[in-house]
């Protein structure tokens, strides 16, 4: 790739470079930060999940005088909180449903910012970028969504052209 202008002079301002430069970036596979997301984000909650399921007790104490989340009794409130993380992490490390399983985790990360943890935001925008990301943009090619999408997708061209598509 050429850091020079089509002009063949040389460009003095280094922004054809920069350009270079960004187009060389935008090729950098989506999925792969998809995957990384899904896996980054999974592995927080999962970790807090099985915290929680090794401590009961304590967790149960902790929802009842730190946490005091409203509107539900802390044992309640624990364990709600505990079942979300041990299941929705491995939606996401599948890449399965993932779309719908960044929503609880979303509304997760709501509740700890408002009434638990409000000067944590810098996780808590993190967190959610990356589910966000994932709810807009889906999982990318390496979870099984996709694969089920391929799937869904060969039977209905197979449906729609009958005679065409006899191959497998």
């Amino acid at each position: 790739m050429s850091h020079q202008p089509a002009t063949g002079a040389p460009d003095p301002t280094g922004v054809a470079w920069l350009d270079a430069a960004r187009v060389w970036l935008a090729r950098f596979p989506l999925s792969i930060i998809q995957l990384a997301g899904r896996i980054g984000v999974g592995a927080t909650f999962f970790k807090a999940g099985l915290l929680k399921y090794q401590s009961w007790e304590f967790t149960v104490r902790l929802f009842q005088e730190e946490y005091r989340v409203p509107l539900l009794d802390p044992a309640v409130a624990a364990r709600i909180a505990m079942v979300q993380e041990l299941t929705i992490p491995i939606l996401l490390f599948l890449g399965l449903a993932t779309r719908i399983a960044t929503l609880p985790l979303l509304g997760m990360i709501a509740v700890i910012q408002t009434f638990v943890y409000p000067n944590a935001y810098n996780e808590h925008l993190i967190w959610g970028a990356i589910l966000a990301l994932l709810l807009t943009r889906g999982p990318g090619v390496f979870s099984v969504d996709y694969l089920i999408n391929r799937y869904v997708q060969k039977r209905v061209r197979r449906r729609r052209h009958p005679g065409v598509l006899n191959q497998p």
